[in-house]
């Protein structure tokens, strides 16, 4: 058992936002869920989801809360084909951000981030870190051929 768990409060339909991520993420699965009736809010429906080993919490209980960018999840995806298929299913009925980040349709922030850039930023020179920086600054969806440009200059 995690001991911490990011929950995740969404306004309606459960099954939708459950079969949502099941669809963008390899091998997630439901792992329980349940309704509640009579809450203060409302009929609340409550699952737990599991992506990459993660456990998520998510209750559906109406539009009292919105989701910001304050609190996102980050993707480490190794190849460009990894990136374009997590923005691809992301953004739809969403929207694209700056700098790898994207809000999905149910509004909640993802970044997707080459692993690659890590690498860079970590082990690259002042120089090398500046050219990735402002090759990155520019774009929306990450592009690994073009900070590997920039890093070797």
């Amino acid at each position: 058992m995690q001991k911490i768990t990011p929950f995740l409060w969404f306004d309606k339909n459960l099954k939708e936002i459950t079969d949502f991520y099941i669809s963008v993420f390899p091998g997630a699965k439901v792992r329980s869920n349940g309704a509640l009736s009579d809450t203060p809010s409302g009929n609340v429906e409550m699952a737990t989801l599991e992506i990459f080993g993660q456990e998520f919490g998510l209750m559906t209980a109406g539009p009292m809360f919105k989701f910001n960018e304050a609190i996102s999840f980050m993707v480490i995806c190794e190849t460009q084909e990894e990136i374009d298929q997590y923005w691809e299913k992301l953004t739809v009925g969403g929207s694209e951000g700056q700098c790898g980040w994207l809000k999905d349709k149910y509004g909640l922030s993802w970044q997707i981030v080459p692993s690659v850039m890590n690498t860079m930023m970590r082990e690259g020179s002042k120089e090398q870190t500046s050219r990735v920086t402002e090759a990155f600054l520019k774009m929306k969806k990450f592009d690994i051929a073009a900070l590997k440009q920039a890093y070797e200059g």
